[in-house]
């Protein structure tokens, strides 16, 4: 990105809802000039500016991965004025987008151990990226066994739940999804997030934990890994919630002396622990 404030000029290829009430869509971009294409590179984990002219811009973490070529992915939750506008839009329609930025979760220094991934809500979106990037040829004979532990407010509320089945039939990889209650037509797990964690109790023997989510969720999944046994340098959160400008201008996301737009969105929990508890 050789100017942070220019965003790079993008046209939406498909628009796809992805839940029962409609508040979630994915959108597919692709650059208008190739050479933009080039110079955006990410890891799975980062963010980007959505921007609309006139209305804003609104960070959002990005859906795809980068094994995946030149398919730009972000599944938006219709909130505010930027992305209530950005559900209006069609296939065709030129914005831009801001970025890569932040950092990304820390797989290439952890090769050879297994993973255990908690998602909530719609913070899994960065966790597609990063499942979608293990699943690479390429990356996944380099870590051990894979769990995914998902959860939504209801069935209809769930993403990517076609991709998530693909995942766990190529082996190693062992989905847990869970919703918040029982429903008619669930069989899956009910119950939140860290309870379910704690009924699985995942082993943090040479492995680490990835952990996105809303803040109650990430509040409650830490004493559940501590309990569990992990340590606070064996799990990654990030507090992609707090994201902001993305470069650490506006001075709106900090915590403590941490900007998370620049030094996170992800950290370990060894860093967290030196922070103070706001986030």
């Amino acid at each position: 990105m050789l100017n942070p404030y220019l965003p790079y000029p993008v046209r939406i290829s498909d628009v796809r809802v992805e839940t029962e009430d409609k508040t979630l869509r994915t959108f597919e971009f692709e650059f208008l000039h190739e050479k933009d294409a080039k110079a955006f590179a990410y890891h799975p984990g980062q963010f980007a500016e959505l921007s609309i002219p006139g209305v804003g811009e609104s960070p959002i973490g990005i859906a795809s991965s980068p094994t995946e070529g030149n398919k730009l992915l972000f599944t938006v939750f219709r909130a505010g004025s930027v992305t209530s506008k950005l559900h209006g839009m069609k296939v065709g329609d030129v914005m831009g987008v801001r970025g890569p930025m932040g950092n990304w979760y820390p797989l290439d220094q952890n090769e050879g151990k297994n993973l255990v991934i908690i998602a909530g809500g719609y913070a899994v979106t960065t966790l597609r990226s990063t499942m979608v990037w293990l699943q690479d040829p390429k990356n996944r004979s380099r870590f051990g066994e894979i769990d995914f532990i998902y959860g939504a407010r209801t069935p209809g509320m769930l993403l990517y739940r076609d991709e998530m089945e693909a995942w766990q039939n190529k082996g190693g990889v062992r989905c847990h999804v869970t919703v918040d209650r029982e429903f008619p037509d669930w069989n899956g797990l009910t119950g939140f997030v860290p309870a379910v964690v704690e009924r699985l109790a995942p082993k943090p023997d040479n492995a680490i934990a990835l952990v996105c989510g809303p803040p109650v969720m990430i509040k409650f999944t830490q004493p559940v890994l501590d309990k569990c046994g992990w340590k606070s340098d064996q799990i990654f959160l990030s507090l992609e919630n707090r994201m902001k400008c993305g470069i650490g201008i506006c001075g709106r996301c900090n915590v403590g002396h941490q900007y998370v737009c620049k030094d996170g969105p992800v950290f370990s929990k060894a860093e967290l622990d030196e922070l103070p508890v706001e986030y």
